[in-house]
């Protein structure tokens, strides 16, 4: 979805988004989704520290859920795109 938006031709892109002035330009949506990834690692990391008392194994736990998380959310992804209810 996101990458689609990468590859459409500028002048469309510049088109949808003069119709529509409340969407985001897909560069600030992956950034977003990046920054936002990052804050609930950490979260998780933390979590995980403070339940096993082990830092090295509360950023093993954090870097299984950074990777299973991004999976998991591709995928979320792509099942809603094959659901028309919203749109």
């Amino acid at each position: 979805m996101i990458a689609d938006q990468l590859l459409v031709n500028n002048n469309e892109a510049k088109a949808t988004y003069s119709k529509d002035k409340t969407s985001e330009k897909p560069k600030r949506s992956i950034a977003k989704s990046v920054s936002w990834r990052i804050v609930g690692t950490l979260d998780t990391i933390l979590i995980s520290w403070i339940i096993t008392g082990t830092l090295s194994l509360a950023f093993s736990i954090g870097m299984v859920e950074l990777v299973t998380k991004m999976v998991l959310y591709f995928f979320h992804e792509r099942i809603w795109n094959r659901i028309n209810w919203g749109r």
